[in-house]
């Protein structure tokens, strides 16, 4: 398997963008972040956020082509797990679009999040080592994609919690929104302290933040929600 990884790293990093723009190019299923669009909830991103996606791919697509083309063997440690990250991610994406069952696409989460924070972690473990564009490849990959689904899960338990319950998308706002930023604080905690140490993991996790003290500002209305988030950030 490890002679044929850089490839299977490479087709990854193509097959991701394109799962996920699988319902908007063939019309088929439900684009991804379509079902909560126009739902006004208070612990959601504004959608121009997500497009930190793109910067993912291409950081894990550069990974795959720089492991291709001059591959040291420290680098099939950080891309097994990332392959593994990229394959979840892709059926992820393609459950969202296509079954679009809020409690499955929460559940097909943690396996990316596992995955890359694995990944994470073993490049974390590679600064003894010294310095290199290819490990500074790696981290960047890694962390961003940890960073990011961190933000993903955050995001989804207050939509799983509505699937179950009668909870409507702006009842109980302070709650979903603390329920989302302590998920994120919490795994912020961890990953400092037991993964890595790289700052990619915070800039993604922080450029969710973001998009939500910027959802409840311009969106929602709800200012002291942005206020609030602004002041954890």
């Amino acid at each position: 398997m490890k002679k044929h990884l850089p490839l299977i790293i490479l087709l990854f990093g193509i097959l991701q963008p394109l799962s996920g723009a699988l319902a908007p190019a063939l019309g088929i299923g439900t684009p991804i972040g379509n079902a909560t669009r126009d739902m006004t909830l208070p612990e959601q991103p504004l959608p121009v956020f997500f497009s930190i996606w793109s910067v993912i791919f291409l950081g894990y697509f550069l990974f795959g082509l720089a492991y291709w083309r001059a591959g040291e063997p420290w680098m099939d440690r950080i891309a097994i797990p990332l392959a593994w990250a990229g394959l979840f991610n892709i059926v992820w994406m393609l459950s969202a679009q296509l079954i679009a069952s809020q409690p499955l696409d929460f559940l097909l989460l943690f396996p990316i999040a596992i995955a890359a924070w694995i990944a994470a972690w073993r490049a974390d473990s590679l600064r003894e080592m010294g310095w290199s564009p290819k490990k500074a490849l790696a981290d960047f990959a890694s962390a961003m994609l940890s960073g990011w689904i961190t933000v993903a899960v955050a995001i989804s338990i207050p939509l799983t919690l509505r699937t179950f319950t009668d909870i409507g998308a702006t009842d109980f706002p302070w709650q979903m929104l603390w329920i989302t930023l302590v998920t994120a604080c919490l795994a912020a905690w961890m990953f400092a302290r037991y993964i890595s140490r790289s700052w990619w993991y915070f800039i993604a996790l922080a450029w969710g933040v973001m998009g939500i003290v910027l959802n409840n500002w311009l969106v929602t209305g709800m200012h002291w929600l942005a206020i609030m988030s602004a002041i954890v950030l």
